[in-house]
């Protein structure tokens, strides 16, 4: 090797040295942290075992029976019970899809159905009242006093007076088509008016148009007590008669829901203390509700 050639070799390595110790260190990699298995979140707050989802009618929530009764459950088990108050339908629907822990219902071969297709445990007994035909006190139809409630609603029909329908697959709107069907008539036209809505939204509606309407008693006194002035036109019919069922929702199709709460919840509306709360619920003196578990009936004699 020459001499030039050398020192060039040097240079050129002296180079690379130099420029390697110019270069920034790299980061020390950061640890990433792990928790210990006591940090870990739990799925759900350790509350959630007391709290009850009860889906029922707006029967139940607008005559103001629930916000009478559903203290005394809540203080007793230190529990929270979150009420959807809809129609029937959707109340069994929320059960169906495991939405709710237990449903509060009345339409009798609706829930049924509910057990025999195996989203509820069990239907029992709780209360029952009965629907009423109101309307404007000016009676167009004139079916003021009749005893029939399917002659009521073909009288109605054949007047095309107004009549307001719930509309929304509820108890009360499953009782409606079965006067319907009773009588022989499908109602439809411009007196027909499929609202959609609550009882307690109709019974508004109904005095607004005005015209008639099926109501549970239960939230037509309580409206009335709000100044509601339609009048109760056909009462005492049997098929008029209302009764409601509570079923838990079965734990074995929604592993999710608060099955034990929910049975405890049962057993408590059903039991002779609640039930005899439920018998002095009352508007004015009038009774609202009345009682009817296998408990109560034991208790009565009966």
């Amino acid at each position: 090797m020459t001499l030039k050639k050398g020192l060039a070799l040097a240079i050129f390595v002296s180079l690379i040295v130099v420029m390697a110790a110019c270069q920034p260190a790299a980061p020390t990699p950061t640890p990433i942290p792990t928790a210990s298995p006591t940090e870990e979140a739990t799925a759900e707050p350790a509350e959630a075992s007391n709290r009850l989802i009860l889906a029922t009618t707006t029967s139940t929530e607008d005559s103001g029976l629930l916000d009478s009764i559903l203290p005394n459950f809540e203080s007793t088990y230190n529990a929270t019970v979150d009420v959807i108050a809809v129609g029937t339908g959707q109340a069994l629907e929320l059960g169906a899809n495991g939405d709710a822990d237990v449903v509060l219902v009345h339409a009798r071969a609706r829930e049924d159905a509910f057990v025999a297709d195996g989203n509820g445990t069990q239907r029992y007994d709780v209360m029952y009242n009965d629907f009423v035909i109101v309307g404007p006190a000016e009676d167009p139809a004139g079916i003021s006093g009749m005893t029939s409630a399917a002659e009521a609603f073909q009288t109605i029909a054949r007047a095309e007076a107004t009549f307001i329908s719930r509309g929304d697959d509820s108890g009360t709107h499953t009782k409606e088509r079965q006067i319907w069907d009773a009588a022989g008539v499908t109602p439809e036209g411009d007196w027909y008016v499929s609202a959609g809505q609550g009882m307690g939204e109709v019974l508004t509606m109904a005095e607004e148009q005005p015209g008639y309407t099926l109501s549970d008693r239960a939230t037509y006194l309580a409206r009335q007590e709000a100044g509601l002035t339609l009048e109760i036109l056909v009462e005492g019919d049997q098929s008029l008669f209302n009764p409601y069922g509570v079923i838990p929702v079965n734990p074995e199709v929604h592993p999710n829901v608060n099955a034990a709460l929910a049975q405890t919840f049962v057993d408590w509306l059903t039991s002779v203390e609640t039930q005899a709360l439920i018998a002095s619920f009352e508007i004015n003196g009038r009774q609202l509700f009345f009682p009817d578990s296998e408990a109560w009936r034991a208790a009565q004699g009966s």
